[in-house]
């Protein structure tokens, strides 16, 4: 029986260079270098998380897909427990955006590998939080998993430059180009905005007003985004 993975971990694994040495942030299960390197993909992955239960998952699954040899499996927090010269591909998925710059922010070496990360929510956060890191985004990749849209973000070292309030929502359009489920995307942001402008209607806080200013000024530049499709 073959390991199977996600869509979203399969998309992650297309992503990451054949002969990489790989990082896996936060690695839970490990089936992502598992999978990797059962198919000879990569060479050696070091797999981190911050807690026990997760590692042990991870050392269950490398045995069980005979990889274990090929895998080292750490207790540490981000990429504290890896030397830069170890790896040549870093994978962080599968947390928050502020999590992930956390990490970026302690290990800045990061910046000059192959760079994936998988944000699962403040995504906006994440975007206009790369810059003073010295990170530009070079393509972001849409993956459909059951009903949930998730983004894949391949970063390199580069200054990112001014992010409209739109483009901290979903991005540059031009990192999306081709991507078939990037006009869903965008109707599906656009809705989000759009809600989250209804609840603040009422409120008579000056930071929600500062915050209704800013989800308008994104909301408009979502529907300029939807027309040029």
């Amino acid at each position: 029986m073959a390991l199977h993975l996600t869509p979203r971990l399969r998309t992650l694994a297309q992503l990451v260079p054949p002969g990489a040495r790989l990082a896996d942030v936060g690695t839970d299960h490990a089936y992502l270098p598992a999978w990797l390197l059962e198919r000879g993909t990569i060479p050696f992955a070091v797999g981190t998380d911050l807690r026990r239960g997760p590692l042990a998952r991870a050392k269950e699954t490398v045995e069980r897909w005979g990889v274990a040899d090929r895998v080292s499996l750490r207790l540490c927090d981000g990429l504290r427990g890896v030397e830069p010269d170890e790896v040549d591909c870093v994978v962080i998925a599968g947390m928050g955006g502020e999590t992930i710059l956390g990490i970026l922010s302690a290990s800045p070496w990061a910046a000059e590998k192959t760079l994936l990360v998988q944000p699962m929510s403040s995504l906006p956060d994440l975007r206009g939080g790369l810059a003073p890191l010295g990170l530009h985004i070079d393509r972001e990749t849409l993956v459909l998993g059951g009903e949930t849209l998730y983004t894949i973000m391949a970063l390199s070292a580069g200054a990112e430059g001014a992010l409209t309030a739109a483009q901290r929502q979903v991005g540059r359009a031009e990192n999306h180009t081709g991507d078939p489920l990037w006009p869903r995307y965008l109707r599906q942001e656009a809705a989000r905005v759009r809600r989250a402008l209804d609840g603040l209607e009422r409120s008579r806080r000056p930071e929600d007003g500062r915050r209704r200013q800013e989800l308008a000024a994104a909301l408009s530049g979502m529907e300029t985004m939807m027309e040029a499709i």
